[in-house]
């Protein structure tokens, strides 16, 4: 059931709970039951609402910056990775595969903020061996879901 519930609420966040139970063929008692338990074993780990922020008048600019870092002897990857989340211009930090360690989303009001950020804060940090800035100009597609809706050509056609 676990799983069920999850693979549901990943896409609708706001379902009922009622409906959910009846979805599921179960009492909605037993819902709110395991709702609470996988949010106290942090399993659900959180509610977003996803937004997008082309449509509204707030300056928002995003960034993928790859980094590549000397993990800590003892600690990997996780000291500097938490360093680096702290900061409340990012987003998320994933750790990678490939040619490079960890992946910082950041979000910024300009392209200047998100570039001071990288140069005066994360290029500075003493395990930082490089970084890579990438600025996502435009969202087709977050969290499976399509923000671009196809154009409808409505012109009439004519036939002489």
């Amino acid at each position: 059931m676990r799983e069920k519930i999850l693979q549901i609420v990943e896409k609708n966040s706001r379902i009922d709970l009622k409906e959910l139970a009846i979805i599921l063929g179960v009492e909605e008692t037993d819902i709110v039951e395991e709702m609470h338990k996988m949010e106290e074993e942090g399993i659900i780990c959180g509610y977003h609402t996803l937004i997008d922020w082309e449509k509204t008048s707030l300056d928002k600019v995003n960034a993928l910056i790859e980094v590549r870092v000397t993990p800590q002897r003892g600690q990997g990857f996780d000291s500097i990775a938490e360093r680096i989340y702290k900061y409340p211009e990012v987003t998320a930090v994933y750790l990678m595969s490939g040619g490079f360690d960890l992946l910082v989303i950041l979000e910024g009001k300009s392209l200047k903020e998100i570039s001071s950020f990288v140069s005066d804060k994360l290029s500075t940090l003493d395990t930082v061996l490089s970084t890579a800035t990438h600025f996502i100009l435009k969202k087709y597609k977050d969290h499976g879901t399509i923000l671009t809706k196809k154009r409808v050509d409505e012109r009439e056609m004519f036939t002489p």
